[in-house]
C-alpha cells in the first residue's frame, strides 16, 4: 500500500505540494502562497467546538498529575507504585486504541467518532468521580481513555480536511496550542480543584462534554466516509494494550522487588513476546494497527520516534515537579499549581509564534534546540534544588526553561509527522503519532516510579529525584539527536 509520495523538489530545495497535500512551515510553497479566505461562521463554530474536546482531554492529564498526592492522602495505604496506574491505565488504553479509533473514524465519520469519543469520555470523567477506590478509579480512567482516543484523533482530522490546504500548518499548531494552554491552566485549575475535593478534577470534565455534545450534534460537518475495506485489528489493539502494561509493570516493581525477580523478569518476557505478536499481526493484518509502510516513510517515523523520546522525558518532569512540590517542600495543592504554571503558560505563545524559527532553522533543528532547552531545564534542578524551599532561584528556572523546550520541540514533531502523509491518512496518523506519546509518557511514569522508590527522609529524597532529573535529561537529548536526523538526506517521504 502506498501511504506518502515524494513530491517533486523546487531548485530552491523545498517540496513541491502536491494538490491537497500540508505545506511546510517555511518551505518556498508555503512563502508564496496567497492568504486562504477567511472561514465561515459556521467552520469557526466547528474549530471552537473540536477546540473544546480538545481542551479538557489535555486539562485532564495535568490536573490529575496534580491530584495525585490528595489521591494518595484519599485512599489510605496507597502507595506511589499504585496510584502511578491512574496515570498509566489512561495512557496505555489511549496507546493502544488510538489508532483503531482513528482507523474507524475513517471508515464510518470523524463526527460520530468524535461525538461517540466524547460522550464516553464525558460519562468516565462522572464514575471517576464517584471512585471509592483506587481499583474502581483506574478502571474508569482506562474507559475515560476509550473516549480520548475516538476524540483525539478525529478532532486533528475534523480540523484539517475542513481547512484549506495554505492554512494547514497553521492549523496544526493551533491543535497542539491547544494542549499548550490547558497545559498552563491545567496545575492551576487542578490545585484549586483538588483544594476543595479531588473528585471536583473529573466533575469539571462533565460540563464542557454535555455542552460540546449538544452543539457538535447540530454544528459539526457530517461527511459521508468510506466504509469499503477491512475492519481494523482490533486483536493487534490487544496484543499492544498488554505488552505496554506488562512493560510498565515490570519498570514500576521493579524497586520493590529487584530486577531479577520473577515478578520483573517475567512481565519483560512477556513484553517482548506480545510485542512481537503485535508486529507480526501489523506485517500480516489488511487494517493493522501500525501501517508498517507508513513507518517507512522517514520523515513521519523520525518524527514520531522523537516524540517518543520526548514524551518520556516530559512525563518524567512532569510527575516529578508536582511530588517535588507537594511532598518535600511541602506546598499545597494550589501553590504546587502555581509554582508549576509558569512553564506551560510559554507553551501554547511559542507554539503559535516558533513559526520564524521553523522557516529560519528548519523543523529537525528547532525540535531539536527544544528538546535540549527541555534537557537543560532538568539538569538546572538537579543542580540548584536543595531541601529547602528556594523557589525564584531554584525551581523557576528550570520550569521557564522547560516550558520553552516544549513549545519549541513537541508542535514541532507532531507538525513535521503529520505534513509527511496525505490527507487521506491525516486521522491514522495522527493516532500514530499520538500512541507514541502516550507510550512515552507510561514509560516517564514507569521510570520515575523506579528511581525514586521510597526514600527515608530528605537527604535520600534528594538523591533519587536528582537521579530522575538526570534521566530524563538524558533521554531529551537523545530526543534532540533523533530530531536532527530530520535534517539529513533522505528524510523525505518516499514512495512505499
Amino acid at each position: 500500500m502506498t501511504v506518502g509520495k515524494s513530491n517533486s523538489l523546487t531548485p530552491g530545495g523545498d517540496r513541491a505540494a502536491a494538490p491537497g497535500t500540508a505545506v511546510a512551515p517555511g518551505s518556498a510553497v508555503a512563502r508564496e502562497t496567497a492568504p486562504a479566505p477567511p472561514l465561515s461562521s459556521s467552520s469557526r463554530a466547528s474549530v471552537w467546538i473540536i477546540a473544546a474536546g480538545v481542551f479538557v482531554v489535555n486539562l485532564d492529564l495535568f490536573i490529575v498529575n496534580v491530584a495525585v498526592p490528595a489521591l494518595g492522602d484519599a485512599f489510605h495505604g496507597s502507595s506511589l507504585a499504585s496510584l502511578s496506574w491512574v496515570l498509566n491505565a489512561y495512557a496505555i488504553v489511549f496507546a493502544a486504541l488510538l489508532v483503531v479509533a482513528g482507523r474507524l473514524a475513517d471508515r464510518y465519520g470523524h463526527r460520530r467518532g468524535f461525538l461517540l469519543g466524547l460522550a464516553v469520555f464525558t460519562a468516565a470523567s462522572a464514575l471517576c468521580a464517584v471512585a471509592p477506590g483506587v481499583g474502581w478509579l483506574v478502571a474508569a480512567r482506562a474507559l475515560q481513555a476509550v473516549g480520548a482516543a475516538a476524540l483525539m484523533p478525529t478532532s486533528l482530522a475534523l480540523l484539517l480536511v475542513n481547512t484549506p490546504a495554505e492554512r494547514r500548518p497553521r492549523a496544526i499548531r493551533s491543535w497542539a496550542a491547544i494542549g499548550g494552554i490547558a497545559a498552563g491552566l491545567g496545575p492551576v485549575v487542578g490545585g484549586v480543584l483538588v483544594e476543595a475535593d479531588w473528585r471536583w478534577v473529573f466533575l469539571v470534565n462533565v460540563p464542557v462534554g454535555v455542552i460540546g455534545l449538544l452543539a457538535g450534534a447540530r454544528l459539526l460537518p457530517d461527511a459521508r466516509p468510506h466504509r469499503e475495506g477491512p475492519f481494523p485489528d482490533l486483536v493487534g489493539a490487544v496484543l499492544l494494550t498488554f505488552a505496554i502494561a506488562a512493560l510498565a509493570l515490570a519498570l514500576v516493581k521493579a524497586d520493590a522487588w529487584g530486577w531479577s525477580s520473577p515478578g520483573v523478569l517475567v512481565p519483560l518476557f512477556a513484553t517482548a513476546v506480545l510485542a512481537m505478536g503485535f508486529w507480526m499481526r501489523s506485517a500480516r493484518h489488511p487494517a493493522p494497527v501500525v501501517e508498517l509502510p507508513m513507518l517507512r516513510t522517514r520523515t513521519f517515523a523520525t518524527a514520531t520516534l522523537a516524540a517518543l523520546l520526548f514524551t518520556v522525558a516530559f512525563a518524567a518532569m512532569l510527575l516529578t515537579s508536582v511530588l517535588w512540590c507537594q511532598q518535600v517542600w511541602g506546598y499545597s495543592a494550589i501553590r504546587t499549581g502555581l509554582a508549576i504554571a509558569p512553564g506551560p503558560l510559554v507553551v501554547p505563545v511559542l507554539a503559535v509564534l516558533s513559526g520564524p524559527v521553523v522557516r529560519r532553522l528548519g523543523a529537525g533543528r528547532t525540535a531539536a534546540l527544544g528538546c535540549l532547552l527541555f534537557a537543560c531545564g532538568l539538569a538546572w534542578w538537579a543542580v540548584a534544588l536543595g531541601a529547602a524551599p528556594h523557589y525564584a532561584s531554584g525551581f523557576l528556572p528550570g520550569m521557564v526553561v522547560t516550558g520553552i523546550g516544549v513549545g519549541l520541540a513537541l508542535p514541532t514533531l507532531v507538525g513535521a509527522a503529520a505534513e509527511a502523509l496525505p490527507p487521506t491518512r491525516f486521522a491514522t496518523g495522527s493516532a500514530v503519532t499520538t500512541m507514541a506519546r502516550q507510550t512515552g509518557s507510561v514509560l516517564g511514569v514507569a521510570l520515575m516510579v523506579t528511581l525514586l522508590g521510597a526514600p527515608d527522609g530528605p537527604g535520600e529524597a534528594l538523591d533519587a529525584f536528582r537521579h530522575g532529573w538526570w534521566a530524563a535529561a538524558v533521554t531529551a537529548v537523545l530526543a534532540a539527536f533523533t530530531a536532527l536526523a530530520l535534517h539529513r538526506p533522505g528524510t523525505a517521504s518516499p514512495s512505499v
